[in-house]
C-alpha cells in the first residue's frame, strides 16, 4: 500500500519511498520487463459507477484501450494542435480514455480542470484558447445559461462530444448557434464495452444527434434483444447487447457476475433498455432496473425526462417509480428550474398531460436546487428515492 504523504502506518510506503525502490532496478531490466508486456494483458481495473448495486472492477487490456480510442479519435475528429479541457474525472473512462489517451495518441494538449465550476470552465476556455470540450449535457447547459458567459471569448470551441444523459435537441442547436460549435457528437458507452459501442458521425443532422446515440462504431455488434437473445425488429424495445474485440475479459476475481454478464458466446447484456432503427442508430430508453410499471404499461423514467426537459422553463429533470396504491406505480419528477422562473409543479403536471400519455405524467414533482450526481455525471436516483436530497 502507498500513500501520497510524507507519513504513514509502519505497513505503509509513502511515496518517496514507493519512487526509490525504483533506483535499485536496472534500465535493462525496466527494458525486459516492458517488452514482456502483451497487448492482451491487462492495463487496468475500472471500477463502475455503482449507480444500481455494488461497484464491479472492469478489466480491460491494452490493446482494447488504444484501438476503441483511436477510432474515438478519427470519429470525433481529435487532432494534433487541439486543446481539450478535461473536466471529466481521471477515474472514469471519459475523462481516463476519451481524455488522456486520445490526446496521448493523437497529440493533443490536455487541460485538467480538477473539480469543475462554471467560472472557471468559462475562463479556461477563453484563457487556454480550448477547442475541444466533451462532457455530460448539464455541463454544456450550465456554460450556455451563465450570466457571465458574454464576458468570456468562447469562439474557439470546436468539437463537444456529450452522452450518458437525455441530450435535448435544443442543446445541440444552442451548442451550434449561440457559440459557434461546428461539431456535436453524442454517443454510447459502458465500462464493460472499453467505454465506446455507438457514436454519431460529423454530418449527421440535429435529430439524429439529440434523440440517438449513433450507430455501432467498427467491428461491433449491436443488437436488441429479448430476454431469451433473440433479435428484435428495428423501433422494438429491449436490451440492448454488445459484442466485440473490446468487451471485458470479465470482472475481477468475480467469476459469478461474469458469467451472469457476458453469455458464453461472447454477448455483453448491458442493463440497458434501448430502441434502434432502420439505419442502425441507437437510442437508450432506460436501465431496466430503473423502469417501473404504471397500471400495466412499462414507463421509461430516459423518456419522460426527454420530455419534460422540452419545457422552457426545466433546466435539468430526474423521473423515479414510487408506490401507488391504485396503479402500481406512478412517475415522480425532481425538477431544477431555469433562474427567475417561477414554474409550480401543477404548471408541469398540467402541461405534461398534454405533452404524453397519462401513465407517463409524473403524479408529483419536487423542486430541487440541483440533482444529486456521482462524479462520472449519473444522476444518483437511489438518493432521490430515498428523499437524502429532497430540499
Amino acid at each position: 500500500m502507498v500513500v501520497l504523504a510524507d507519513n504513514g502506518p509502519e505497513d505503509f510506503r509513502t511515496w518517496k519511498e514507493f519512487l526509490a525502490l525504483g533506483d535499485a532496478v536496472s534500465p535493462a531490466e525496466v527494458r525486459s520487463r516492458a517488452e514482456a508486456v502483451r497487448p492482451t494483458d491487462p492495463s487496468d481495473i475500472t471500477f463502475t459507477s455503482g449507480t444500481t448495486g455494488r461497484p464491479k472492477g472492469v478489466v480491460t487490456t491494452h490493446f482494447q484501450t488504444v484501438r476503441v480510442f483511436d477510432t474515438w479519435s478519427e470519429i470525433t475528429g481529435l487532432a494534433a494542435g487541439d486543446r481539450y479541457l478535461i473536466v471529466n474525472p481521471f477515474f472514469h473512462t471519459f475523462g481516463y480514455k476519451a481524455g488522456i489517451i486520445a490526446c496521448l495518441s493523437r497529440g493533443a494538449t490536455m487541460v485538467p480542470q480538477p473539480v469543475f465550476s462554471v467560472e472557471t470552465a468559462l475562463a479556461n476556455i477563453a484563457a487556454e484558447r480550448i477547442t475541444v470540450l466533451p462532457g455530460p449535457p448539464t455541463l454544456h447547459q450550465s456554460l450556455l445559461d451563465h450570466p457571465s458567459r458574454a464576458g468570456h471569448d468562447l469562439s474557439t470551441l470546436r468539437l463537444v462530444v456529450t452522452g450518458a444523459a437525455v441530450v435535448p435537441l435544443e442543446l445541440v442547436e444552442r451548442l451550434r448557434s449561440e457559440l459557434g460549435v461546428a461539431t456535436v457528437l453524442t454517443a454510447y458507452g459502458l465500462t464493460e464495452a472499453s467505454g465506446t459501442v455507438t457514436m454519431c458521425r460529423r454530418g449527421d443532422p440535429p435529430e439524429v444527434i439529440a434523440g440517438t446515440a449513433g450507430r455501432a462504431i467498427p467491428d461491433t455488434e449491436v443488437k436488441i434483444a429479448h430476454p431469451t437473445g433473440r433479435e428484435l425488429a428495428p423501433g422494438r424495445p429491449g436490451e440492448v447487447w454488445v459484442r466485440g474485440y473490446h468487451i471485458t475479459p470479465g470482472y475481477f476475481e468475480d467469476p459469478i457476475a461474469t458469467s451472469r454478464t457476458i453469455t458464453p458466446d461472447g454477448w455483453l447484456r448491458t442493463g440497458d433498455v434501448g430502441v434502434m432503427d432502420e439505419q442502425g442508430n441507437l437510442r437508450i430508453t432506460d436501465r431496466i432496473k430503473d423502469m417501473f410499471i404504471v397500471g400495466g404499461f412499462n414507463a421509461y423514467p430516459a423518456e419522460i425526462e426527454r420530455l419534460i426537459a422540452r419545457h422552457p422553463d426545466v433546466a435539468d429533470v430526474a423521473v423515479v417509480g414510487i408506490p401507488d396504491a391504485r396503479l402500481g406505480e406512478v412517475a415522480e419528477a425532481y425538477v431544477v428550474r431555469r433562474p427567475d422562473s417561477t414554474l409550480t409543479a401543477d404548471d408541469l403536471i398540467a402541461w405534461s398531460r398534454r405533452e404524453m400519455a397519462n401513465y407517463k405524467v409524473p403524479r408529483q414533482v419536487v423542486f430541487l436546487a440541483e440533482l444529486p450526481r456521482n462524479a462520472s455525471g449519473k444522476v444518483l436516483k437511489a438518493e432521490l428515492r430515498a428523499g437524502r436530497s429532497v430540499s
